[in-house]
């Protein structure tokens, strides 16, 4: 006959076991670095291979953590594709069910929240105000923007009432960025540190203006400035507004020299980037805080920068669409890289599981778990990307086939053996198979993801243009500098 006393006691025991184990769990929550580079290529970091571009502190965040070489952006339905590319990644949907708009949207800042996490969030918010307080429970120099001048951007404080200030105009952009989220973590630390934090940091650079901070103006010689593999001075044919605003920063034919002195600056404000995101992980580490904290370092989009005759990201070469994606922490592999076909809108589903939190409800994303455990080296076997109304691209391990439904025009690359997209196949003898393959696939993605436009559009435009007839001028928010060396006004 049992011990009914001896067996209540360790029941309660083991109850009392399992709710300590419950609480440490909790308490024990990751916190969410989250640092959002704005235009930034895949490939413009040291440990993607880059050997010209100073980034130790990325480099580092990779060499202790996952870095993945085929994560996308989906694309957009303007040439201001962050927009739309920020909507997604905090959404976790893509892009036909968010386009650009927060609002009434459950964001990924939202759901931790809503799941005792601190929310900070710092930079550049290129949707609405609102969704911004919706998001945040704190905020500090944020941008309500696009883009804007570097050494003049106008942020807005969020008040204890929960709303943001009007904007002032404090200083360099990346300096107020960086500057905001040391001073969350270090009041953070300063508290009883009962509930974790995410921190989101979205950086506007290295975005253009081409316009780094003055002491970082000549960290790169223009003239030592390797060019893109695939550089060309043109673009081979016409596919949409070739003049849209990143297109009008150089003249056409794009100048070699010219280019160099933009990469040299684009290289810069990397830099400046990378050394500020040095004194953010110092901080965590300063407050003891580094163990316990999960960093992801992801950009919105490519950029060209010279790649294929472009310079910007409205289009869908993998310069344009490939973002660099790196996450480091507390149970994440070291030194690991990916080759899986991954988009930035996974971020979501995959913080959540990893956190242990509710799974959120209607969003698109996959999360990466799998292949952060090991179980899996690949979620998904092929990405739609797309641009407007006017290309379309699908592409799997091997193969990439861009469409222009305008123009009926198809590129087909084979991207093991011509990573850098300049040996169209779509015309040569033998590939109608896999032509016709690719176009299934991207129909039936298409259909998926609820992409109506037709593949093939009722009026064609010729494929030819005039270059001599394209006709640039600056924005509104080039400084002194980059008129002077891009435009030539005094």
């Amino acid at each position: 006959m049992y011990n009914c006393q001896l067996i209540t006691g360790c029941i309660c025991g083991i109850s009392m076991l399992t709710a300590a184990v419950s609480c440490q769990k909790k308490e024990h929550k990751p916190n969410i670095l989250f640092i959002l580079a704005d235009d930034q290529r895949a490939d413009a970091i040291g440990c993607a291979g880059n050997q010209q571009i100073k980034t130790p502190n990325i480099d580092r965040l990779a060499a202790y953590g996952l870095r993945f070489t085929n994560s996308y952006v989906m694309g957009g339905h303007h040439g201001a594709i962050s927009a739309p590319s920020r909507a997604m990644l905090l959404s976790g949907m893509n892009l036909f069910n968010v386009y650009d708009k927060l609002e009434g949207i459950k964001t990924m800042p939202m759901h931790f929240a809503e799941n005792d996490y601190v929310t900070f969030g710092t930079g550049k918010w290129h949707n609405e105000k609102s969704a911004f307080e919706e998001s945040f429970q704190k905020g500090e120099s944020v941008f309500l923007g696009g883009m804007a001048d570097h050494f003049n951007i106008p942020v807005a404080d969020m008040g204890t009432d929960g709303k943001l200030s009007e904007p002032e105009k404090k200083g360099f952009s990346t300096d107020l960025f960086a500057g905001a989220a040391v001073e969350f973590i270090n009041e953070y630390a300063k508290g009883d540190k009962k509930n974790p934090f995410f921190c989101y940091v979205a950086f506007t650079v290295p975005h253009d203006p081409y316009s780094p901070r003055t002491d970082y103006i000549d960290r790169y010689s223009p003239e030592s400035m390797t060019l893109p593999g695939n550089f060309m001075p043109l673009h081979p044919f016409a596919f949409d507004d070739l003049m849209v605003r990143d297109e009008n920063l150089l003249a056409w034919p794009r100048p070699h020299e010219k280019v160099q002195e933009a990469l040299a600056d684009y290289y810069g404000l990397i830099t400046h980037l990378d050394e500020k995101i040095g004194e953010i992980i110092k901080s965590l580490k300063n407050n003891g805080l580094y163990d316990n904290t999960i960093i992801v370092y992801a950009a919105d989009n490519g950029l060209a920068i010279g790649s294929h005759g472009l310079l910007g990201k409205q289009n869908l070469y993998e310069h344009s669409m490939k973002v660099p994606l790196i996450i480091t922490g507390p149970g994440i592999p070291r030194g690991k890289v990916s080759d899986a076909l991954v988009y930035l809108f996974d971020l979501y589903p995959t913080l959540v599981e990893f956190c242990s939190l509710p799974s959120p409800e209607g969003i698109d994303g996959k999360s990466l778990m799998p292949l952060i455990s090991g179980k899996s080296d690949e979620v998904r076997s092929s990405l739609f990307t797309v641009y407007r109304t006017t290309v379309r691209a699908v592409r799997t391990k091997e193969w990439k086939l861009i469409r222009y439904p305008e123009r009926d025009y198809t590129q087909l690359f084979n991207l093991v053996n011509d990573p850098l997209e300049l040996n169209n196949l779509a015309g040569v003898d033998g590939f109608e198979t896999r032509i016709t393959d690719m176009m299934k696939l991207m129909q039936e993605l298409q259909k998926e993801v609820n992409d109506t436009v037709s593949l093939t559009a009722n009026k064609i435009l010729p494929l030819q243009y005039d270059h001599t007839r394209l006709v640039r001028k600056p924005d509104r928010w080039q400084p002194e500098y980059t008129l002077q060396k891009y435009f030539g006004e005094n």
